[in-house]
């Protein structure tokens, strides 16, 4: 069995990684498809008004920005990243940091998008899913497409980790 340190680091490691390859094909589908990036700072403006007691925003783009509300939505992104990599290990066992599997990566994948449907976007004024949104339906397949794409980085993050820097307890 691992020893607990090191099993976080794991976790932080594969949370941080696949978040990162989340964002790296978003950039990409920005720069080659025009596709809009979502906005992080949105996401420290809202966390930004929770210390004021503000949870629930008609419009959070129309609220009034916070000091280093971009800052704190990309740290906020990636703790989230941690939380479902943490989440998926916990649901799998330690045992998915030896042998990381496809499937429950992707589900944990698509069970995180439960995340900006039900929670982040009625908060900002958007409706459950996207339902307020301009193009609803872009905005839900955007969503499921990073979050999915979120998944594919558990997995490969996983395997990048197994394969560059094998736990003892793993080779056994």
């Amino acid at each position: 069995m691992m020893e607990t340190s090191e099993t976080i680091m794991r976790i932080l490691f594969v949370g941080m990684a696949a978040t990162l390859i989340m964002d790296v094909s978003a950039l990409i589908q920005a720069r080659v498809l025009g596709v809009a990036s979502a906005d992080y700072g949105l996401v420290g403006r809202w966390l930004g008004h929770m210390v004021d007691g503000q949870f629930r925003h008609a419009s959070i783009k129309a609220a009034p920005k916070v000091r280093n509300e971009r800052l704190v939505g990309w740290v906020f992104h990636y703790i989230t990243g941690c939380v479902f990599a943490m989440a998926l290990v916990g649901v799998q066992g330690v045992a998915w940091l030896c042998n990381p599997s496809l499937v429950p990566a992707l589900m944990a994948g698509l069970i995180s998008v439960t995340a900006p449907f039900l929670i982040m976007q009625p908060a900002f004024g958007f409706g459950i899913a996207a339902s307020k949104t301009p193009a609803p339906k872009v905005a839900r397949r955007r969503s499921v497409i990073a979050h999915l794409t979120f998944g594919v980085g558990l997995f490969g993050a996983g395997w990048m980790l197994v394969l560059l820097f094998p736990a003892p307890q793993c080779l056994g």
